[in-house]
């Protein structure tokens, strides 16, 4: 603060002088803030590099934390003719002679008139209707439309499941159809409704029942599926790419012939994933040697040599990194430096042995999976374990099953199910299903006379390629049996699980029906009532004691004593929890982090009371020079007043 009037009257005590005193007094204690703040944010930024070192970490070893991690398959097909893809957590090790005996086709039909005009000569009038597979579509032929192109149009923006063009033969043009998708499930069928007053749309009527039904619409391809031998076990399937046979495996059709596909353990693909861990484990060390090492020689440390925060988390992931896991103890994997992964006692950094970590993994694969991810050991074969929760402690827990899980079906009793005229299926039949409470599957077969094995086997195979049921992930499984009768079963275990006939259209021999639920598996575990869902009993992740968290599977069996599961937490799951102790809120770091941020906080509080310190100082010189100054004026007007009343008598003295 300048105050001009200072020194008028002393010509010494300005406010030069004071903003002078002012910043004396100010700077010592400025100067301490300073370096208080300085060094305060440099070990928050300190803190906050090893927040993101120890983060980083976290992924890769969560990524090891599962079961899967450990289970890298490869797939190699000695025929061009079969291509093999792997979902590696799936596979499993094995080989399988494939035959491929026939590929799947789409459909193609064609007209055998030849039109003389493909945009002006009339195709005839009257509704048109697409069957394919479970889908059916009318189009419109009107004046808009109303030639060889125009149906063509019509039938390619209806979206049918169809496709189709106009080819010139030279000796005129003719409408083709082909099925957008491959498999006799996709077989397109054609009815027409004419327009009286302009007849000709029957030409194009097709029934893939009877192909030569209707000499004006040809099949110049039939449809067809794919056929092969996996093993000597014949598949059939609607398309080229075959699932769901062999877990893990996606075969791809290209051509008819042999193969062999054998699936290896790609453990060079896992002993990457570990080498990820090990390098950002090492990064984070890298962090930590730069902000907490000591040059001997300068006498100089970093910014958080001998932190208590930064050895408290060095030795808490040490002891995840290092210990034996408890549960492995008598196993031929106990610990990390089991598998080659050892430790540097100079850098602190991790050392990984590539080869040595393979050889393990192929001698023992089950222990190298539980050294890594989490895993239960069940003494039942048919208890699988699923999973634990937050609060799982690892330990053996005693299993007991009540009430076994089972799926719902519906059931009709047919008497005369051996009869070919069992169930009658007409044209343009349809039978809706409804699907554990949830999916609606229509589907429709070939009309005919079925007996019950025939009828179910149809009716299996429309079931099967069903898009609806395919897109939920559900099916439904039809079994005939001459003393049960037609049974259609959900996949799918549990309450929720169900199956019902809901609508049929043009069918006699069966009826609409309700289906039975299925029911819920019930039991204890560890001596505590479970809950069931499906065939999963588990404790809710709420419920007390060790084993809260914990699920299984009982997929088979008999009620009562099902043996116990051996919980063993993995090295991975071990580190995610320290990890995520300590990057918490109330963790080392963060703990750490705020109190440094209440210092900045106390820091901007101590400045603000220099800041009324320093003015309350500068005030007070500013009053105490004003005074000073104001008695120095009158002194000085003293001086002047006495320099003037003797400069006066002098004269007086002089004419004396």
């Amino acid at each position: 603060m300048a105050i001009s009037s200072l020194g008028v009257g002393s010509g010494v005590l300005t406010s030069d002088l004071v903003d002078q005193l002012v910043a004396a007094e100010r700077r010592p204690t400025e100067v301490r803030l300073d370096q208080k703040t300085e060094r305060t944010e440099a070990l928050i930024s300190a803190f906050g590099k090893l927040r993101s070192g120890i983060t980083e970490l976290r992924l890769p070893m969560r990524q090891l934390g599962s079961a899967d991690a450990m289970k890298s398959f490869s797939a190699t097909s000695s025929g061009a003719n079969v291509e093999v893809s792997v979902d590696a957590g799936k596979a499993a090790r094995g080989s399988y002679s494939v035959d491929v005996v026939a590929l799947a086709e789409p459909q193609a039909l064609a007209s055998t008139e030849a039109f003389a005009d493909r945009d002006a000569t009339s195709v005839g009038r009257g509704t048109m209707t697409l069957q394919v597979g479970d889908k059916t579509t009318e189009i419109t032929v009107d004046s808009s439309n109303d030639t060889l192109q125009g149906l063509a149009n019509a039938i390619n923006e209806a979206n049918a499941g169809v496709s189709a063009g106009v080819i010139d033969t030279g000796d005129g043009f003719r409408l083709t159809l082909s099925a957008d998708e491959t498999g006799t499930a996709n077989a397109v069928k054609i009815t027409a409704t004419e327009d009286a007053a302009a007849p000709g749309l029957a030409r194009f009527a097709f029934d893939p029942a009877d192909p030569a039904g209707n000499p004006a619409m040809e099949q110049t391809i039939a449809a067809a599926d794919a056929r092969m031998m996996i093993n000597g076990v014949e598949i059939t399937r609607s398309t080229n790419t075959v699932e769901n046979v062999v877990d893990g495996l996606t075969f791809n059709l290209s051509d008819t012939g042999k193969s062999t596909v054998k699936v290896e353990q790609d453990t060079g693909a896992v002993a990457d994933r570990v080498q990820a861990f090990v390098d950002k484990f090492n990064e984070l060390q890298t962090i930590v040697r730069e902000l907490s090492s000591f040059d001997s020689e300068t006498g100089q440390g970093s910014i958080l040599t001998g932190d208590s925060t930064v050895r408290n988390i060095q030795n808490q992931l040490k002891s995840v990194l290092t210990d034996i896991i408890p549960g492995l103890e008598n196993a031929g994997v106990r610990s990390l430096a089991d598998v080659g992964i050892g430790t540097d006692f100079r850098t602190g950094e991790l050392q990984f042995d590539s080869q040595k970590f393979q050889q393990k993994l192929l001698e023992n694969p089950d222990d190298v999976t539980a050294l890594f991810a989490e895993q239960g050991r069940t003494t039942d074969s048919q208890v699988e374990f699923v999973r634990t929760g937050s609060n799982t402690l690892p330990g053996n827990y005693d299993i007991n099953v009540t009430q076994m899980a089972a799926r719902g079906s519906v059931n009709f009793a047919m008497p005369n199910g051996a009869d070919a005229n069992a169930v009658t299926v007409g044209t343009d039949s349809s039978f809706t299903f409804q699907v554990d409470g949830e999916t609606t599957a229509t589907v429709s077969i070939a009309a005919g006379d079925y007996s019950g094995a025939g009828f179910a086997t149809a009716i299996q195979d429309a079931l099967r390629e069903n898009s609806a049921l395919s897109a939920a992930g559900r099916s439904v499984q039809v079994a005939y049996d001459a003393t049960e009768g037609l049974t259609f079963t959900s996949n799918r275990f549990g309450s929720d699980s169900n199956v019902s006939l809901t609508e049929l259209s043009n069918v006699t021999g069966l009826n609409t029906a309700t289906g039975t639920a299925g029911q819920d598996v019930q039991g204890t575990i560890n001596g505590q009532a479970a809950q069931g869902d499906g065939q999963v009993l588990f404790l809710a992740n709420s419920a007390t004691g060790d084993a809260a968290g914990l699920q299984v599977r009982i997929t088979g069996g008999d009620v009562g004593n099902r043996g116990s599961v051996k919980f063993i937490e993995g090295v991975s799951e071990r580190a995610v929890d320290a990890i995520t102790s300590i990057l918490g809120e109330n963790g080392a770091l963060s703990s750490r982090t705020n109190s440094l941020n209440r210092d900045l906080e106390r820091i901007q509080e101590d400045r603000i009371k220099l800041d009324l310190r320093i003015e309350s100082y500068q005030e007070r010189l500013v009053k105490q020079f004003s005074a000073a100054d104001s008695l120095i004026s009158q002194l000085n007007n003293t001086r002047d007043y006495v320099t003037q009343q003797l400069a006066a008598l002098a004269p007086n003295r002089q004419s004396d």
